[in-house]
């Protein structure tokens, strides 16, 4: 019981900052975007957190900052476990889990592609 307290915990202190603020330090970057090469992977942007999901895997939060062309994305794990550092590592591809800088090579209404180490990732806005 009080491992799924803790969780709805954290994630109900989370979704109400973003409620909050509004988009507030996202700019463009505010929303829900989707993998362009898989119907499973999925990350929002809100105030100053961002979500990344895997519809087989667990949610991993994180903070960001978006500054010129640069992301950087600072995740934590809510419990401490392996599979989240897998789910941001191994699925989504970025690296390391607690200090992930990206390049934006192209953000509009539509697109989000980020790049690093001749690695890119597509998202689209849904």
């Amino acid at each position: 019981m009080g491992k799924y307290f803790n969780t709805f915990l954290v994630l109900f202190s989370c979704l109400s900052l973003t409620a909050c603020q509004e988009g507030g330090e996202a700019g463009d970057l505010l929303g829900q975007w989707r993998a362009e090469d898989s119907d499973t992977k999925f990350i929002s942007f809100s105030g100053s957190l961002t979500l990344m999901r895997s519809t087989a895997e667990p949610n991993v939060f994180g903070n960001f900052q978006h500054q010129g062309d640069s992301l950087f994305i600072q995740c934590y794990s809510v419990h401490g476990s392996r599979a989240d550092t897998a789910v941001v590592e191994k699925t989504f591809g970025f690296r390391p889990f607690a200090n992930i800088r990206v390049r934006i090579d192209r953000l509009d209404n539509d697109w989000l592609v980020l790049s690093k180490d001749g690695t890119t990732w597509r998202f689209y806005k849904y």
